[in-house]
């Protein structure tokens, strides 16, 4: 069929299949050869996706609403994309990541000047303009849930489903991680240290004697008995203290007043990057009521316990009573300050083991299911690493009727798509 000039410009956005691709299509078209140049074009757009156009009346393939006919449609604007290739581009994030300024967006007329595209991971998620944060008219495939369509809902049915939302908002978080331990009865660690003394007192007289073989010898002992110092879990840091104290660390064995004791409190995996040496650690003795202790964590174990999945860490506390004795059960709270961070309730996110789908509600009607990468559960509320901004509106009350609508409308989405293509064949 015989093309002609440009009167529109389309972009379909569409989630394609695995692979974790965006997609978006451009096609132009000519007038038909007797029409005159100067009769006003026509554009018909979606109100809900404006980066849809048509040159006829129809419906939007995306939401399926009525396109709207665009008055006004300047001549100029139009021509000026004239002869920009056409056909179906795809970009996993990486691509998106790689790309260099103005090689993203098309048509995109950032209100803060020419386009000037640098995209990160967080804006190539939500298909954002980094410079006005518009959408961009692309849809990176992580973003959208496999097997999940946008729905529209009437404000009638809403309210019979009892839809209730909330604002993902940025807030100040300490995570509270609480755990259970011992005061340290370690003979074995005790030991270790001692043999490490001895290794250590030994080379520096090998140093000052003029026999190489005995050097090397001593040399390797040292290193060998600071090795298994370093396997049993302690720090560098901790390492030199014992070396400038000379001698190993008695409140291993013993407690006494004025001194310190050590606690040994198992951390679970799931935990172990909110835990860092340094951090504070608050204890109190079920053997000792109405009193607390306080203390530092300064070395956390290398190896994890492939039987409870949990790390040891390692923290002292001040004993000035001499009341800790080793061997005590104890309990133990952290409490982690995560900072700033963005959040949304936790019963706004389906887990579903492979996707962390939340639902979006965007100009009140339409809901679009979006694929979340989640961070710190803490108080009842989810860290959103990415995709979701700041201020947008997910589902929390109703999402699973809502999930319900978005399985069945992708479901016949896929068996429309298939009869075309059996048509087409």
């Amino acid at each position: 069929m015989k093309m002609s000039r440009v009167i529109s410009i389309g972009i379909l956005i569409a989630a394609l299949g695995a692979g974790g691709y965006a997609a978006y299509q451009v096609g132009f078209f000519d007038k038909p050869a007797g029409e005159k140049a100067s009769k006003k074009k026509e554009v018909w757009y979606c109100p809900m996706h404006p980066t849809y156009t048509s040159d006829r009346p129809g419906t939007c393939p995306i939401c399926f609403m009525n396109l709207v006919k665009k008055e006004g449609e300047p001549e100029q604007e139009m021509a000026s994309h004239k002869g920009q290739a056409a056909g179906l581009k795809t970009f996993t994030i990486q691509e998106l990541l790689k790309m260099k300024p103005g090689e993203i967006c098309l048509l995109h007329k950032c209100s803060k000047g020419p386009c000037k595209i640098v995209m990160t991971e967080e804006f190539a998620r939500l298909g954002k303009c980094p410079e006005c944060g518009e959408d961009l008219g692309i849809l990176v495939k992580d973003l959208v849930p496999k097997g999940y369509a946008e729905v529209q809902l009437t404000p009638e049915k809403q309210q019979v489903i009892g839809i209730k939302t909330a604002k993902a908002e940025k807030s100040r978080v300490v995570k509270t991680v609480r755990t259970v331990g011992r005061i340290a009865y370690d003979p074995e660690l005790y030991q270790a240290e001692q043999e490490y003394i001895q290794a250590i007192q030994s080379l520096r007289k090998a140093e000052m004697g003029q026999i190489p073989e005995v050097k090397e010898q001593a040399a390797k002992l040292a290193d060998s008995a600071h090795f298994r110092l370093k396997l049993s879990g302690l720090t560098d840091e901790l390492i030199q203290e014992i070396e400038a104290a000379g001698k190993p660390d008695r409140s291993l064995l013993y407690s006494e007043p004025g001194g310190k004791a050590w606690l040994y409190a198992q951390i679970y995996e799931y935990e172990i990057s909110l835990v860092k040496v340094g951090d504070k650690v608050e204890v109190d003795v079920p053997a000792v009521t109405g009193k607390k202790f306080e203390g530092t964590i300064r070395a956390i174990d290398p190896v994890i316990d492939p039987t409870t999945r949990s790390v040891r860490v390692r923290a002292v506390l001040e004993n000035p009573e001499g009341t800790l004795k080793p061997e005590m059960y104890v309990n133990a709270t952290l409490r982690i300050d995560l900072g700033e961070i963005l959040q949304v309730p936790e019963e706004a996110v389906f887990v579903t083991g492979e996707q962390n789908i939340v639902f979006v509600q965007k100009d009140g009607t339409v809901f679009e299911p979006r694929n979340v990468l989640l961070g710190t559960k803490a108080e009842e509320r989810y860290e959103i690493k990415s995709g979701l901004g700041e201020g947008e509106v997910v589902v929390t009350s109703g999402n699973f009727l809502v999930d319900s609508e978005s399985r069945l409308k992708a479901a016949l989405e896929g068996i429309t798509e298939g009869g075309e293509h059996r048509h087409g064949a």
